[in-house]
């Protein structure tokens, strides 16, 4: 029998004609729908789907696979996944059952799919597209007024590369004050990010205190790394201490903040608005408030919504193309592209 291929969590069908020219060696199946590990009776259904493959494909951090998860799927012989690191895997565990768990290189082209998802976010949030779009459509005219970003301070909640280039576009094109923290963030190493990316030592301020950071920000925009100790880093203490006209912008990982604070604080108009791209639970059930309160009402803020598209883009195609290259290695028995344990 031909070894058996789960390939998970592809919303858009994309995957299917880079697996095409092995259908011949191995019975593929598509699962499009992802199931979430964290509700006991969703983590049931994943073992009970997952149980007879010996090799899945996942889209990385869509579906998580913990060691509890992994130890009930005991055909399991390969894991691919896109991408250069995938946290929600436990690829020691894999390791020590013997599971080769592998990736793909990453491909950059010009400035990083999420950096500009998170410019188009907070563009998006500052000058009402989505809201005035909707309004002319309805037959309406000007209702509302933009916030001018030149002069602004722009917060990062972690300056990273992705921070970091963020930061340069901030500078760069809109003349904002960039200020930044996280949880061992030096000056020095806030002026490395500064200079790596061609700026003058202090163009980027490291904040010391947390609360001071959300105090002095226009804007509010995440890129920290989701781990047990940074989820829910951004809580109800966090959001009081922002400016009611301030944007919070989060295109990192939607646990990192509070979703039940942010509900509240959304819902008493507490910040001008919100703008997101990722969610405590993916993708969003048809009933989450997210989707159901008429946000911009009522003194409710305004809230801009995208289903994680900060890394979705055409670059997608080559990733696929490469995890069924490293499909076709391990049917050969050779190396693959990239080794994650």
């Amino acid at each position: 029998m031909p070894p058996k291929v789960a390939v998970l969590d592809d919303y858009q069908n994309i995957s299917p004609r880079h697996f095409a020219h092995l259908t011949s060696r191995v019975d593929i199946s598509y699962f499009p729908d992802t199931l979430n590990p964290r509700d006991p009776a969703q983590h049931k259904q994943l073992i009970q789907r997952l149980y007879p493959f010996d090799i899945i494909v996942t889209q990385r951090e869509r579906t998580p696979f913990s060691k509890e998860t992994l130890s009930a799927l005991p055909n399991l012989k390969l894991l691919l996944t896109t991408g250069t690191r995938n946290l929600a895997l436990d690829s020691a565990y894999c390791a020590e059952r013997g599971i080769p768990v592998a990736g793909t290189k990453y491909r950059l082209t010009g400035i990083h799919s999420t950096v500009q998802h998170a410019w188009a976010l907070i563009l998006g949030a500052a000058r009402h597209i989505a809201r005035d779009d909707a309004a002319i459509k309805r037959g309406e005219w000007q209702g509302s007024l933009g916030l001018s970003l030149a002069g602004k301070t722009l917060g990062l909640l972690g300056v990273g590369k992705l921070g970091a280039q963020v930061g340069r576009v901030a500078v760069q094109a809109f003349g904002m004050k960039v200020i930044a923290w996280s949880t061992n963030l030096t000056q020095e190493k806030a002026d490395e990010q500064a200079e790596a990316m061609g700026l003058p030592a202090g163009s980027f301020e490291a904040i010391p205190e947390k609360l001071e950071f959300f105090r002095q920000a226009d804007v509010v925009s995440l890129h920290n790394v989701l781990s047990e100790r940074s989820r829910g880093i951004v809580g109800r203490e966090e959001l009081r201490a922002m400016k009611k006209s301030a944007l919070l912008v989060n295109t990192s990982r939607g646990p990192l903040v509070d979703e039940t604070a942010l509900l509240e604080t959304l819902n008493r108009g507490g910040i001008a608005a919100a703008a997101l791209d990722v969610f405590e639970t993916e993708p969003l059930a048809a009933d989450s408030p997210w989707r159901t309160t008429a946000w911009g009402k009522d003194g409710r803020s305004e809230v801009l919504l995208t289903p994680h598209m900060g890394y979705v883009d055409e670059q997608i195609h080559g990733w696929y193309e490469e995890v069924a290259q490293n499909l076709e290695r391990w049917l050969n028995g050779q190396e693959f592209t990239v080794r994650l344990n």
